[in-house]
């Protein structure tokens, strides 16, 4: 991984998925993430990633051969529109359908598209509502 700074948010450094068809993944989340405003920051032969998230075949370096199974990620997103654009760019790009863009009992205000990506993962877009951030992200530099 070649790079010299990170943007991260709290709890989580990073999370991989291990999947069958790398292709197929760099597609799916290429589209949803380029929906949410976030770039791929990187990528070879037998991985990507973007911020926390790394994807990688089970033959590449980083996995230990096995795939990873079924997981749920929920992305961030700024406003109900970047919900509803995850939401189209995901079912246009291999994504299968899990709850449609639209408001959820879990608290007033939450908005949330869900879908399955190439590997039945469940991978959510969600906006909880109107909210002022003290920083788009957390900048990470290394030195050296």
């Amino acid at each position: 991984m070649e790079t010299s700074e990170l943007h991260r948010g709290r709890l989580i450094d990073h999370l991989q998925l291990v999947v069958r068809d790398l292709d197929a993944s760099r597609a799916f989340y290429g589209a949803v993430l380029q929906a949410l405003g976030i770039p791929i920051g990187g990528e070879g032969e037998d991985w990507f990633w973007a911020d926390e998230l790394f994807v990688s075949t089970a033959g590449s370096e980083a996995a230990t051969g096995q795939l990873t199974g079924r997981h749920h990620l929920a992305f961030q997103a700024r406003d109900r529109a970047m919900v509803d654009a995850f939401h189209a760019a995901a079912l246009a790009n291999g994504g299968r359908d899990n709850g449609a863009p639209g408001l959820r009992g879990y608290h007033p205000g939450y908005y949330a598209a869900f879908v399955l990506d190439p590997d039945g993962n469940n991978i959510e877009a969600v906006h909880h509502g109107p909210a002022e951030r003290s920083a788009d992200s957390v900048r990470i530099r290394f030195e050296g």
